[in-house]
C-alpha cells in the first residue's frame, strides 16, 4: 500500500493542513507550546493511526467470522520515554455488545497485533528525506 500525504504550514504558528486524497484534517500544537490547539498534535495523530487501524482490522475479522459485536473501542496512550530513548504505546481494546468467549478474545488479541500500522510501528522503518527548492 502506498500512502501520499501533504502537510502545509503557513503563517499561523504550527497550524498545519494535512491532505490525503480528498480528505483534509488539521494538526496543531497545544497553546502551551505556542499553537492554537485547533487540531490533533503529531503524537496524537500517530496514536490515532494505531487506534483506528486496530479497530478496522478487528471489525474486518469479526465480520469475516460473523462474530457479533456492536462496537469496538480502542484506547491508545503513547509516551515518548526520552530517558530510555523508546516510544511506549499502551493499547486497550474493548468490545461492546455481543458475546465473545475467551478463545475468541484471545484470537482477537492476536489479530490486533496484525494491524498494518502496528506492524509498521514495531518493524524496521526507513525515512528517506529530500529537499526541493
Amino acid at each position: 500500500m502506498e500512502v501520499k500525504v501533504t502537510a502545509t504550514l503557513g503563517h499561523i504558528l504550527y497550524r498545519t493542513e494535512v491532505r490525503a486524497g480528498n480528505n483534509t484534517i488539521i494538526s496543531d500544537e497545544p497553546t502551551d507550546l505556542g499553537g492554537g490547539d485547533t487540531g490533533l498534535n503529531p503524537f496524537e495523530l500517530l496514536a490515532s493511526s494505531l487506534a483506528t487501524c486496530t479497530a478496522a482490522t478487528l471489525r474486518m475479522y469479526l465480520n469475516m467470522k460473523k462474530w457479533e459485536v456492536d462496537e469496538i473501542i480502542v484506547h491508545v496512550e503513547m509516551e515518548d520515554d526520552k530517558t530510555n530513548k523508546v516510544g511506549v504505546f499502551k493499547r486497550e481494546i474493548q468490545f461492546i455488545g455481543g458475546h465473545l468467549d475467551e478463545d475468541q478474545k484471545k484470537r482477537l488479541l492476536t489479530i490486533s497485533e496484525k494491524c498494518p500500522v502496528h506492524r509498521i510501528i514495531t518493524g524496521n522503518v526507513t525515512i528517506e528525506t529530500t529537499l526541493n527548492n
